[in-house]
């Protein structure tokens, strides 16, 4: 593991202590393109939203209904709630 300075240390930290918020900012980005895509680019978004959803440790089943139903505003409901 490299030794990082302080700098870092501190750098690193806060993207740690921040990264749900940034996630579900970047969700919150994903929506709305949703909403305007199409086709394959659509396919590829709903892959990137349902790896977000993992990440800030929403369940499975919550994410498969989510993606399966092929519904932004679903998505926009879950975002409310987790605000």
């Amino acid at each position: 593991m490299p030794d990082f300075t302080p700098y870092q240390e501190k750098i690193i930290k806060r993207y740690y202590d921040n990264r749900n918020d940034i996630m579900r900012q970047k969700l919150a980005e994903m929506t709305t393109d949703l909403y305007l895509a199409e086709g394959k680019k659509r396919a590829r978004l709903w892959k990137r939203v349902a790896a977000a959803l993992t990440n800030i440790g929403i369940s499975q089943a919550r994410i498969d209904h989510i993606v399966a139903s092929d519904n932004p505003s679903f998505l926009v409901k879950l975002l409310e709630e987790k605000k």
